[in-house]
């Protein structure tokens, strides 16, 4: 039987009897064997990313790749295009990394040395920063801006997460409320941020361990945004660890061989990218797991607003 993998293969000239699905997410991904080895077979979500986006996404990630980071490699296809579109379906292919993904929902499977991983996960993001600092991306590129209005304004780049129907009237006032107030802080801080590229979705999902090598894959959220929201994404996932403050320590320590971050910024873009969550999942609620998805982000979420919205600063 052939489906559009099977059929968007061939437009890389693999056999799409070698084609098989190990992950259905954002996207549909694929892994499909070639002579040049394993390499991984997109199916975006239609209408989540334009093809101006994907080929954004592809040329940062070569670049990054090229500049010694552990990341899939775009492979063009027959025709010479990383992106190749499929009916209503944008497709591309990736090397495929090596390794196992470190666990599911900010799980540390196996990782006995916690704080020596996020050491190492905090300087990989700082090279990545640095990396995405020194290259000039190529006329047309264009990617999701993670900036003060698309985490805070009107209209949320993940969604108007007030409106998430798993939250109380009295809890979307509260949201209301702390959006208001959260966005005059972020603006009086801003000036002092770093921003630029960001990957933006470091969770434990996407980040692989090869041996003693860190990989970062799924750069699907990637774009402009503030360089601490890639380290709240990151600690938003350890809040209930009880060694949390350790590894938040070793993260920052980790990259502060970039530079030091300020723990009022970094805390309230961890407020930020939990709030994120409750928007993302309102038109992924009807999925299987989603109601459940929903439930836990409010639960994430809450607490955070409802403390935010106590203290007397901001």
């Amino acid at each position: 039987m052939s489906g559009p993998a099977q059929q968007a293969a061939a437009l890389w000239g693999l056999d799409p009897a070698q084609v098989t699905l190990v992950a259905r997410r954002e996207n549909e991904v694929w892994r499909a064997e070639g002579p040049g080895g394993p390499y991984a077979l997109r199916l975006h979500r239609p209408g989540y990313r334009t093809q101006a986006e994907l080929q954004s996404e592809l040329d940062w990630m070569a670049m990054l790749a090229a500049g010694g980071l552990t990341v899939p490699r775009p492979t063009p296809s027959r025709s010479g295009r990383l992106v190749e579109v499929f009916g209503d379906t944008a497709v591309d292919l990736l090397t495929w990394m090596p390794g196992r993904m470190v666990g599911a929902q900010g799980a540390l499977d196996g990782i006995a040395d916690r704080e020596g991983h996020m050491r190492r996960l905090g300087a990989l993001l700082a090279r990545l920063h640095d990396l995405s600092d020194a290259w000039t991306p190529p006329e047309g590129f264009t990617r999701p801006r993670w900036d003060r209005p698309g985490l805070l304004g009107q209209a949320p780049l993940w969604g108007p997460f007030w409106e998430n129907p798993d939250v109380t009237d009295a809890q979307r006032q509260t949201l209301r409320q702390v959006q208001a107030k959260a966005d005059r802080a972020l603006a009086a801080l801003e000036p002092g941020l770093d921003t630029g590229l960001i990957h933006a979705d470091a969770i434990t999902e996407n980040v692989m361990v090869d041996g003693d090598k860190l990989v970062l894959i799924d750069f699907d959220d990637g774009g402009w945004g503030f360089r601490d929201f890639d380290l709240a994404t990151v600690l938003m996932r350890q809040l209930s660890a009880p060694d949390y403050p350790a590894l938040r320590a070793a993260l920052l320590e980790g990259y502060a061989s970039r530079r030091p971050v300020d723990p009022q910024a970094l805390d309230l873009l961890l407020l930020c990218r939990a709030l994120t969550y409750l928007g993302w999942i309102i038109p992924r609620r009807g999925e299987p797991g989603g109601e459940e998805r929903s439930r836990r982000a409010v639960a994430t979420a809450m607490p955070l607003a409802e403390t935010y919205l106590e203290e007397k600063h901001g």
